[in-house]
Formats: structure tokens, C-alpha cells, sequence
């Protein structure tokens, strides 16, 4: 196995990838511990015979999920929302506008 510079390109591609994987493996953890939290605070204030299976109950833990699953999405889905190649458009998009623009 060659030894690999951190001045490499592909280094510096794999270092801020797993810096999104923890980040979004950060975001994870603190999403279930703030919704069992909740959930907790609301099961101890239900009153008697009250279910907590309720939407008031389960409508931030759902909305926000679905912010963690475009979260996931965005990590571990290779040009997902605006990837890589889309910046190589656009990146080549402007530099033809300021070549013809001079």
C-alpha cells in the first residue's frame, strides 16, 4: 500500500467526508435524545386515561426526521441535493459567461 500525502486531493476528499459522517452521526445522536426527552416530558404530563399516541405528540420527532433522512441522504448518497457535479456545471457555466461577457 502507497503511503498517502495529506496534501493529496483524494486525502482531503476523504477527510471531509468523514467529517460529515460524524457530523451527521452528531446530528443522529442528539435527535433521539432530545425526542425521548420530549416524549418523556409529555408521557409525564398526560392526564388519566389520555394516550400518549397522539399527533401533538409525534409531530416535531417526525418533521424533524425527515430533516435527518435528507441529512442522510446528503451524506451518504453521492451527489444528492446539489452535489459535486452540479458545482462542475455551474463553476463551468460562469467561467463561459465571463469569458464571453469580456
Amino acid at each position: 500500500m502507497e503511503p498517502i500525502s495529506k496534501d493529496d486531493f483524494r486525502y482531503k476528499e476523504a477527510e471531509r467526508q468523514v467529517k460529515k459522517i460524524k457530523r451527521f452521526y452528531f446530528s443522529v445522536f442528539i435527535y433521539i435524545a432530545v425526542n425521548i426527552f420530549i416524549l418523556y416530558l409529555n408521557y409525564t404530563e398526560l392526564k388519566p386515561n389520555e394516550s400518549i399516541f397522539q399527533l401533538k405528540f409525534f409531530a416535531l420527532p417526525f418533521f424533524w426526521g425527515i430533516g435527518v433522512a435528507i441529512s442522510a441522504m446528503r451524506t451518504f448518497i453521492p451527489g444528492f441535493m446539489l452535489g459535486n457535479k452540479w458545482e462542475e456545471r455551474k463553476i463551468k457555466e460562469l467561467m463561459e459567461k465571463e469569458k464571453n461577457g469580456r
